[in-house]
């Protein structure tokens, strides 16, 4: 006699239904841990409070990119701009 799977009763997905998403990976050297961003004609604006000793603390601090954005490898350092709309569809 075949066992029939249970169904989920909340509808969430199991593990075995999860899409398998691979890992990005530099082309040049294989590393698959360490990025980093760097963009153009960016305004940060910070905002501080200051402390009863008269310095100052870093309240909030927003940034926006007015320019484009270019994705490096943090290993070897390559441009990998070519992966960086997988790289922003990625970050939660």
């Amino acid at each position: 006699m075949a066992s029939t799977p249970r169904k989920n009763p909340k509808g969430l997905r199991t593990s075995n239904e999860m899409p398998f998403i691979p890992r990005m990976k530099c082309p040049h050297c294989g590393n698959d841990l360490e990025f980093f961003e760097i963009s153009e004609d960016a305004v940060v604006v910070t905002h501080y409070i200051q402390n009863p000793d008269g310095s100052f603390s870093v309240e909030d601090t927003s940034i926006q990119s007015t320019g484009g954005s270019r994705l490096f490898c943090g290993s070897c350092e390559e441009d990998l701009s070519e992966l960086h709309e997988r790289f922003s569809d990625m970050i939660f």
